[in-house]
């Protein structure tokens, strides 16, 4: 259930990065690099506070291991794929 939870993050937040993408270039051009990094910041604190959250319910550290490296390797791969997708 956590995978799924966190995948679906993951998803939303991909998918919001390339329609607020999408709604910038057309409107105003010149202020990409500032959602880039607004965009880049929320991710990561997002990611990072679901990672945190998981970890300290968690019931063993194995577990609080295998979800915070999946999630981890989730965020790489949308960096990944959004930055090739608009760039």
């Amino acid at each position: 259930m956590e995978f799924f939870l966190s995948a679906l993050l993951i998803t939303l937040l991909g998918v919001a990065y390339v329609k607020g993408y999408d709604m910038v270039k057309r409107h105003s051009a010149e202020h990409l690099v500032h959602f880039y990094l607004l965009m880049a910041a929320i991710r990561m604190l997002l990611v990072v506070t679901a990672v945190a959250i998981y970890v300290v319910c968690a019931s063993d550290r194995e577990s609080a291991t295998h979800f915070a490296a999946s999630v981890m390797i989730m965020y790489a791969v949308m960096m990944v794929v959004t930055l090739s997708m608009r760039h």
